[in-house]
């Protein structure tokens, strides 16, 4: 007998697919789940390499005031992060590509020796400028995992078996969000800041090597047509650079002219690659891409200055803003849980709204934080509820996409959404970036862009909500 915990949904999802000739299976998997022999290699393959993934991206973050100290070239900071983000951005779409074509293999041990290249250039890079090349090939190779992943969840997992494997990627993030940071600080402090890059590369060789052994049995469909997508996508990541560097310009007539030909090159590029529709939300897979990039906007834009309005504008102390982004994690990842035992039950278009309607909340809390209006510890909650929003919103929108991506094309959807992902982050970052450093040159504070950032984001998420009521339920 099965236990209660298996839907019924699961059950006739499991023998639509054995009577199609999709999968092998057995009630003996479906009662396992995650942990039978079927999966259990991808599955820890997956989730270590998400893993190495997340450490990587915060343990750059603390190191790089001294990374700058040491090299100079303090001018190049934020593009230490942007280069990465950008290149990372067209990974995604080729990766997404040849995985289709070529099967999951191919890609991500292309961009697993991109990434571990990066990390070596990173290590002992002699100046600013040789850094952020390397952070662009680290970049461009990342930009292989979470394509490949999703190619993977699509092809290989039971459709039951999404959520809950949705759910366990994002764990993946909680120790590295918890011991991260600090064990990046205690190591640059002890061995220098280089040893962060190159301490990083065993732990991508063995978790490369183990999902990588087992990602050769999802093969592709080499008979599909190839869609020229490596151009468009450096269209669209030249074109978000030009914007981005218009708004950090601040230059009454060389901004409007970068912003411009940025979103010339840009916009026709993208609308190539994103399903069609998706900028008017006209269907359930247009609509959850949209619903993506709209929602990394809204959490990220504020995310970044969770630390500035704790710590520089509140006047506390670095450890309450540590408080405040570790309860966001943990709360990301609750969020994902509880969409991974209700999604089948209510579908994701509730879901996604609630998701949204918690980031609202979350960030009119912190908007109170910003004007004194509560004291300065109502940022843990308020961001935890913030990260309660996108756990519960990430990952049920990640469902609805692989549910509704055409057969032998789920890389190049999957890759659709993290390329709305990817942008809705930079632009949310940038975008709030340009406004704090305007209010500081012609305030002398960080407290306007702030808040003009708080309220973008803010009306970004109370759009959100309408957005995913055109997402169809996901129940089976």
């Amino acid at each position: 007998m099965l236990p209660a915990s298996v839907s019924r949904g699961y059950v006739r999802e499991v023998l639509t697919r054995v009577s199609a000739g999709c999968v092998s299976t057995s009630p003996v998997q479906v009662t396992f789940g995650l942990l039978h022999e079927r999966w259990r290699g991808l599955t820890v393959g997956l989730v270590l390499n998400v893993t190495f993934v997340a450490f990587e991206a915060l343990a750059v973050a603390t190191i790089m005031p001294l990374v700058a100290e040491d090299l100079g070239g303090i001018a190049l900071y934020g593009w230490v992060f942007s280069s990465f983000l950008l290149a990372d951005l067209v990974g995604i779409v080729l990766a997404g590509e040849l995985a289709d074509r070529f099967g999951a293999a191919l890609p991500f041990g292309a961009g697993l020796a991109l990434f571990a290249l990066g990390l070596l250039i990173g290590g002992l890079a002699p100046s600013m400028p040789v850094l952020v090349g390397a952070r662009a090939i680290q970049g461009f190779g990342a930009g292989a995992i979470p394509a490949v992943a999703y190619v993977v969840i699509g092809r290989t997992y039971p459709d039951a078996l999404r959520p809950r494997m949705f759910a366990v990627l994002s764990t993946a993030w909680v120790v590295p969000g918890i011991a991260g940071p600090a064990l990046a600080a205690f190591v640059a402090d002890h061995f220098g800041w280089r040893s962060v890059f190159l301490g990083l590369l065993p732990l991508v060789i063995v978790a490369g090597s183990l999902a990588l052994r087992e990602l050769r049995t999802v093969a592709g469909h080499p008979d599909r047509e190839a869609r020229r997508v490596f151009v468009d996508a450096v269209r669209v990541a030249s074109g978000v650079g030009l914007a981005l560097g218009g708004l950090q310009a601040r230059d009454v007539v060389f901004s409007p002219v970068l912003i411009a030909a940025g979103l010339a090159l840009a916009i026709p590029a993208l609308r190539s690659l994103l399903p069609p529709g998706t900028f008017r939300a006209k269907g359930a897979l247009p609509a959850a891409v949209l619903s993506r990039g709209i929602l990394t906007f809204a959490f990220f834009a504020p995310d970044i200055f969770v630390p500035l309005t704790v710590t520089t504008i509140r006047g506390e102390s670095v450890v309450l803003s540590g408080l405040a982004l570790t309860a966001g994690t943990i709360a990301w990842t609750t969020g994902a849980w509880i969409q991974e035992r209700t999604v089948f039950r209510v579908g994701a278009a509730p879901l996604v709204r609630n998701g949204f309607l918690l980031i609202a909340v979350g960030i009119a809390g912190m908007g109170a934080v910003l004007a004194g209006a509560v004291p300065a510890w109502s940022c843990v909650p308020a961001w935890g509820i913030a990260g309660l929003g996108i756990g519960m919103a990430y990952s049920s929108i990640s469902l609805t996409v692989l549910r509704h991506a055409p057969a032998g094309s789920e890389g190049a959807t999957a890759s659709s959404m993290q390329l709305a992902d990817i942008l809705g982050n930079a632009l949310g970052t940038g975008i709030g970036a340009v406004a704090v450093a305007a209010a500081v040159a012609s305030l002398g504070s960080a407290v306007a862009g702030v808040a003009i950032t708080d309220a973008l984001a803010g009306g970004l998420a109370v759009a959100g909500i309408f957005v995913a009521s055109r997402l169809r339920p996901t129940t089976v």
